[in-house]
């Protein structure tokens, strides 16, 4: 009867330093409203790619090697990242890092150079208040472009918080692979803007 009962304080013990989280559960709920604004911004840009009130076009204004090329290098992100969590499983501190600073430089070349596709746009006339095909443009293209950025502050703090633990727990895991969640769900959304923003305006 005392075994039973030391077995039962010490599992209530371990759930209690433990607990059960449901914040993977709760990120992918998050995500989902994310989709719904995502296809917001799709649905606008849909309805307002032809209203180009006698300005460029898509096919006067867009470089598709250099939007494949930042393409390359998000999806390249997402392998790397890829990368830093099996080392998370494996409870390599080392590997993590390295993985999680690689990502960083490639998520910022992706912003350097949507900013710099952006800023060329501005100069050429191609503004957001030029027409509403360039509006909808914008705001789409932007509204992905702060994702990344806020996703690469996430990432910073994530690597402090590696960096102080001793070891990589359960919780570090997790905050990991909810990061994780977010950058892949940032390529599956650049991929569709590529296909539908880009390309379906220049063919």
């Amino acid at each position: 009867m005392l075994q039973k009962t030391n077995a039962a304080t010490l599992a209530e013990h371990d759930y209690n330093e433990h607990p059960e989280s449901h914040s993977v559960f709760g990120f992918w709920v998050y995500l989902m409203t994310d989709c719904i604004l995502f296809a917001s911004l799709f649905a606008v840009f849909g309805v307002m790619a032809h209203q180009f009130a006698g300005g460029p076009t898509g096919k006067d204004l867009f470089d598709i090697p250099g939007v494949a090329l930042e393409t390359g290098v998000l999806l390249l992100s997402s392998i790397t990242y890829g990368f830093a969590m099996l080392g998370a499983h494996q409870r390599k501190s080392g590997t993590v890092l390295g993985w999680l600073a690689v990502t960083f430089a490639l998520g910022v070349t992706f912003l350097v150079i949507e900013l710099r596709e952006f800023s060329h746009l501005i100069e050429q006339g191609a503004g957001p208040d030029r027409s509403a095909f360039l509006s909808s443009f914008f705001a789409l293209v932007s509204t992905h472009g702060l994702h990344v950025f806020t996703g690469l502050i996430w990432m910073v703090v994530l690597m402090v918080q590696v960096v102080r633990s001793q070891n990589l727990g359960e919780q570090e895991v997790r905050r990991l692979t909810c990061l994780s969640l977010f950058w892949h769900f940032l390529d599956v959304v650049w991929i569709c803007v590529f296909t539908f923003v880009y390309l379906g305006s220049v063919l």
